[in-house]
C-alpha cells in the first residue's frame, strides 16, 4: 500500500497528459520537477514533524540516497547547552536515547536589539560589500527522531557543502557534538540508533551539475520585495507566506548559500518588517558565539531566530514544543530542531 501511495504522488507530481509528448519517457517539466521536490525534500512545520510512526527522521537524511542534488531542507533539533548529553540504555535490545533536549536561555537583564536596529547595523556593516556571497552551506544541526514505541534520540551531525567550477557539489555529513568533543555520538545512519566514534563520516557524495535556476538554487536577491518573493518561491508558497513558513523558508536560503554582507543585510531588513518576531535579549548560541535572540510564536509551538548583533547575519533557528506530545515522550520545552551556520 505505501508503494502505491508513493507511485500515485509521483503521478500527481507530473501532471502531463496521456497524449503529451513528455509522457513515458521524457523528462519533467518545470512545474512537475518543483512539484516532486517538494515531495521528496520538502521540510516539515516544527508542529508536524515529530508526528510520524514509526520514528522519525530528518528529510535531508531519508532522501540522500534516492536525490539527484542536495536537499536544502535540513531539519535539526537542538541539545540543552547547559546539561551534558545522557545516553540512556532502557535494557537488553534497546537502542540508546537521549535525554529531553532544553532550549537556549536568554541571558537575564541583557538589553534586546530591536530589529529595524539590527538591519541598520548590518546594512552599515555591508557598506564595503564584504563578505561577499558564496554558493554551498556550512551548518551544524541537533535533529530528534521520536515514535510511539520508543524514547526520542537527538542525532548531532556537521554537514558541509562546496560546489565546484563545473557547477558540480560535493556534500559531506559527519557525525559529531562540537559541545562534546571527542566523546561517542548517537547516529542512525544505518536506519538503526548506535554509537559512532566522533568525527564518523555518515556520507561523503558527489552530485552532477544542477540545471535548475529557481529559487533557493539561484542567488538571492538584494531587494527586500524580491528577496520575500524569491523565499515564497523556494518554499513553495502560492501565497505570501506566514512569519513560521517565512521562518522556514530562511531555513531553506541557508542550506543553499553561505550569505554575504549585504543579504544577510536585505535579510534582516525583511525580518524587520515581519510579524510577530519578538526580541527578547542575548543567547550564547551552541557553538559559543553570542547573538540577539528573536522569538515568533505559534500554535503549540516556539521559535527563536539567532542574529549576529553587529552584521545581522542569522547564525541560528531553534524550534521548541510549546504543548506536550505524551504519546511520544515530548515535554512541553523540548527542543525539537536546531541549526547552526557557520561561514
Amino acid at each position: 500500500m505505501a508503494d502505491e501511495l508513493e507511485l500515485e504522488l509521483l503521478r500527481r507530481a507530473d501532471p502531463v497528459p496521456a497524449d503529451g509528448p513528455h509522457f513515458g519517457d521524457g523528462p519533467l517539466n518545470h512545474r512537475a520537477e518543483r512539484h516532486l521536490d517538494e515531495l521528496l525534500h520538502r521540510r516539515p512545520s516544527p508542529r508536524t514533524a515529530w508526528r510520524s510512526v514509526p520514528r522519525v527522521r530528518p528529510p535531508h537524511l531519508a532522501a540522500r540516497g534516492h536525490r539527484a542534488r542536495l536537499a536544502w531542507g535540513l531539519v535539526a533539533a537542538a541539545v540543552v547547552s547547559t546539561v551534558t548529553l545522557t545516553l540512556v540504555v532502557s535494557g537488553p535490545g534497546t537502542p540508546p536515547a537521549v535525554a529531553a533536549p532544553r532550549p537556549l536561555v536568554v541571558q537575564a537583564d541583557s538589553t534586546s536589539v530591536p530589529l529595524k536596529l539590527l538591519a541598520d547595523r548590518a546594512e552599515a556593516a555591508a557598506a564595503d560589500g564584504s563578505p561577499s556571497l558564496s554558493k554551498g552551506t556550512h551548518v551544524q544541526s541537533w535533529s530528534m527522531g521520536m515514535s510511539e514505541d520508543k524514547p526520542p534520540i537527538t542525532l548531532p551531525e556537521e554537514r558541509v557543502v562546496r560546489w565546484h567550477a563545473d557547477d558540480s557539489h560535493t556534500e559531506v555529513v559527519v557525525a559529531t557534538d562540537p559541545r562534546h568533543p571527542g566523546r561517542p555520538v548517537l547516529s542512525d545512519a544505518d536506519d538503526s540508533p548506535h554509537l559512532v566514534e566522533d568525527g564518523h563520516v555518515i556520507s561523503r557524495q558527489t552530485y552532477p551539475p544542477s540545471w535548475s535556476d529557481a529559487p533557493p538554487e539561484s542567488p538571492p536577491p538584494h531587494d527586500v520585495a524580491q528577496l520575500r518573493a524569491y523565499l515564497q518561491e523556494a518554499a513553495y508558497r502560492h501565497t505570501r507566506p506566514s512569519t513560521n513558513e517565512l521562518l522556514d523558508a530562511v531555513g531553506l536560503l541557508l542550506d543553499n548559500w553561505t550569505l554575504g554582507a549585504r543579504e544577510s543585510a536585505t535579510l534582516a531588513r525583511l525580518l524587520a518588517d515581519t510579524e510577530g518576531l519578538r526580541p527578547v535579549g542575548r543567547v550564547t548560541d551552541r557553538l559559543g558565539r553570542g547573538g540577539q535572540a528573536y522569538v515568533y510564536k505559534g500554535a503549540g509551538f516556539r521559535r527563536m531566530l539567532i542574529m549576529d548583533p553587529a552584521t545581522g547575519a542569522v547564525l541560528g533557528l531553534e524550534s521548541t514544543a510549546t504543548v506536550a506530545e505524551p504519546e511520544f515522550g515530548l515535554e512541553a520545552g523540548d527542543v525539537m530542531e536546531y541549526s547552526a551556520w557557520m561561514r
